[in-house]
């Protein structure tokens, strides 16, 4: 909003947005090392700290455009240590039942701190100015520094065995979490489930408004659809980690994918065949909140992936999952937007749903086949230097 405000520019707004996601495209799973290089726990506190500090400078009247990005590309790049941190501690403080609780209640939180962060964001602006928002952003940082600080025990630095004399090399340490998943057939089966259960139950996103107005409604109706799937995943994300054991969630994951697609296929048929109005509206976004219900397979695969995945390797390995899911994910809602140029948006969620059941089958067969395989830890000798 205050790139929008300053140059009235739709692209420079667009690409201020995009800056925070290219960290994680383009450094993930080289910034992640962090997380298996120092204590969490301090990771932690630094990356929080640093926003702090970053989104107060941003606030600053009269800050150069180029500046003011420069900024907030920095801010991203504290994105993935801390978030390879928080992931690699969770998984080692928690385990079993506790961990997957932990998962959901973290996705849960996600998705309400995105809700309410665009809502309340946009009141912010209108009712202050971008800068006073900034500069409460940069408080809710603060105070999280302070409380990790206050709160969180201390632990010392994950140990992978290797030669602890001098300094590692980063590139080394992303490499050789690249290698653990490759070299790891249960490690690679549950990223390509996850690539690819994403990049189709994602897709439709990018042509929500599209596909309200084919079902003939307006853009007040574009939130309501739009919300339907994280709310899906929300409700069906609890009842998947409360009421069921570990090894009843990996069971379910294959049939739990396919819940997350065939209600998208479901969906684009209703609005291709179903006439324009209120029923076939509401039928859609009833589809798309049982896609989100299916979406729960997020969680027993989470858990399985910090099971395979040795301590001290879990900040990489996480880096290069989350970078890839960032990556599939755009790629998926920019080819349905491209797709909705030349077809219905009806037919391109029906085709998105039923290519994903197609393209999902062969990574679950490999998941369902590795079930019980845990990554062993790369050889300790040989490190470079930085």
């Amino acid at each position: 909003m205050l790139v929008y405000q300053r140059t009235d520019s739709p692209l420079l707004s667009a690409i201020t947005f995009a800056i925070s996601y290219l960290p994680w495209l383009l450094g993930g799973p080289l910034l992640s090392t962090v997380a298996d290089r120092f204590p969490r726990h301090r990771v932690l506190i630094t990356a929080d700290a640093a926003r702090a500090l970053l989104v107060a400078g941003m606030a600053v009247p009269g800050t150069p455009l180029p500046v003011l990005l420069g900024l907030l590309l920095v801010v991203a790049v504290c994105g993935p240590p801390f978030e390879s941190a928080r992931s690699a501690l969770m998984a080692d403080v928690l385990d079993g039942d506790r961990y997957a609780l932990a998962t959901s209640l973290t996705n849960v939180g996600s998705q309400l701190a995105q809700v309410l962060g665009y809502v309340l964001g946009g009141t912010l602006v209108a009712v202050l100015d971008p800068s006073a928002a900034l500069l409460l952003d940069a408080a809710t940082f603060a105070v999280s520094a302070v409380w990790l600080w206050a709160r969180l025990q201390r632990r010392p630095a994950p140990d992978d065995g290797g030669d602890a004399e001098g300094p590692r090399s980063m590139w080394r340490d992303a490499g050789e979490g690249l290698r653990l998943i490759g070299r790891t057939p249960r490690l690679l089966a549950i990223i390509a489930v996850t690539w690819v259960g994403s990049l189709f139950a994602n897709a439709p996103e990018g042509i929500a408004a599209p596909l309200v107005d084919q079902l003939g409604h307006g853009a007040a109706q574009v939130g309501v659809l739009l919300a339907a799937n994280p709310a899906g995943v929300t409700i069906g994300g609890l009842l998947v980690a409360r009421a069921l054991t570990q090894e009843r969630r990996e069971r379910l994951v294959p049939p739990l994918v396919g819940l997350s697609l065939a209600p998208i296929l479901l969906a684009g048929l209703v609005t291709v065949w179903g006439a324009p109005g209120t029923g076939a509206y509401a039928a859609v976004v009833a589809l798309l909140f049982l896609a989100g219900l299916g979406g729960a397979w997020t969680i027993p695969l989470n858990v399985a992936f910090v099971q395979a995945v040795p301590s001290a390797y879990r900040g990489r390995a996480f880096g290069v999952a989350v970078s890839g899911l960032y990556g599939v994910q755009g790629i998926g809602v920019l080819g349905a937007g491209a797709a909705t140029e030349g077809l219905a948006p009806g037919g391109v969620v029906a085709l998105i749903g039923g290519l994903g059941l197609v393209a999902v089958v062969p990574p679950l067969l490999g998941y369902v086949r590795t079930q019980g395989h845990v990554a062993a830890a790369p050889p300790a000798g040989g490190r470079s230097r930085a």
